[in-house]
């Protein structure tokens, strides 16, 4: 690849948030989309007019894209893997993201090169293989869609994947322009863990002279989203609404963030155990480390370390990983 003919541009598929990385910048969109049923109430007195969020047409039909998005229609809230392979709905969140981000940094002229971070548990086991072929199918290609009745149209012109913790630990040993830190570099030699508290999972890694050891491995479904089942016992409301209120400070977490938290504490010491304390470093990302920030920081003695910006850490790793490739 040549620097001059591809836009790289990091691709971090999270189920709570839709990351990008590239040279002007990272931005997310959250992973919230609804089916627009095209019922808008108009001129109401007394009421405050809401803006409505990004609308998405594409082949497969109209969508509401990003925060506010269940508010506005019929929310489709799949969190198996499946998504991520094509689903109607992921593709209206990545044109919603692809739309955002270039009415931040400015329309992508040239052809997509991008780096992509899957969940460890799709990218190891039987159907490791299959989930590869299908994300690359989707994704490879031009894509075309009308955002606010706005056409777009962008080529993803290369498809590289890898697990989504691998970006956090290229993010923590590079630096902006793809080169190795030189006080960090040391580190891929080492013993390190990686911790990714996403939404949807809990992803642990461990590499040791830049190779994954596998016994300390491991993907579990207890990231945000079950401090949000604790706090919705009866399925009141979708897991994106309560995933906004947390996020704007509105939600109450304070009695169930403990109980989520031994939870996560248990199954990082399933994997690890005791055998953590030989990692020279622990990098945790994602936005459950915010909320985690003290437990893991005393489970693990102070060693932990979160990056600045640990949301888009994963993403900005996987453009630094390109970078590096190129």
């Amino acid at each position: 690849m040549n620097n001059d003919q591809h836009f790289y541009l990091g691709e971090d598929l999270g189920m709570g948030a839709n990351k990008l990385f590239g040279a002007p910048g990272g931005m997310q969109v959250l992973s919230q989309v609804a089916t627009n049923g095209s019922q808008h109430l108009l001129n109401v007195n007394g009421l405050r007019q809401r803006q409505r969020p990004l609308e998405i047409q594409t082949g497969q039909g109209s969508f509401y894209v990003g925060e506010g998005a269940h508010d506005h229609g019929r929310p489709v809230e799949n969190l198996d893997f499946d998504r991520l392979t094509g689903a109607p709905e992921m593709v209206a969140l990545l044109y919603g993201s692809l739309t955002r981000y270039q009415q931040q940094f400015g329309t992508i002229k040239q052809p997509i090169a991008m780096m992509v971070g899957l969940p460890l548990q799709m990218m190891s086991g039987e159907a490791a293989r299959e989930y590869a072929t299908q994300v690359r199918q989707w994704l490879k290609g031009i894509h075309s869609w009308t955002a606010d009745g706005k056409p777009y149209q962008v080529e993803i012109a290369e498809v590289k994947l890898t697990p989504q913790p691998v970006g956090a630990l290229f993010d923590y040993v590079l630096d902006e322009h793809g080169q190795f830190i030189p006080e960090r570099a040391g580190l891929l030699k080492a013993e390190i863990g990686i911790l990714s508290v996403g939404f949807n999972t809990l992803e642990m890694l461990v590499v040791r002279d830049r190779a994954p050891v596998e016994r300390f491995t491991a993907g579990r479904t207890v990231g945000v989203r079950r401090l949000l089942e604790l706090l919705n016992p009866g399925g009141t409301y979708s897991l994106g609404e309560l995933d906004v209120a947390l996020r704007a400070g509105r939600l109450d977490a304070s009695t169930a963030l403990p109980v989520w938290a031994r939870e996560v504490n248990g199954e990082i010491e399933k994997r690890w155990g005791s055998s953590s304390r030989r990692f020279e470093r622990i990098i945790v990302v994602g936005g459950g480390a915010l909320l985690l920030r003290d437990a893991l920081t005393r489970q693990f003695n102070g060693r932990a370390v979160l990056p600045d910006e640990p949301v888009l850490s994963i993403a900005r790793g996987l453009f630094k990983l390109l970078l590096l490739k190129k």
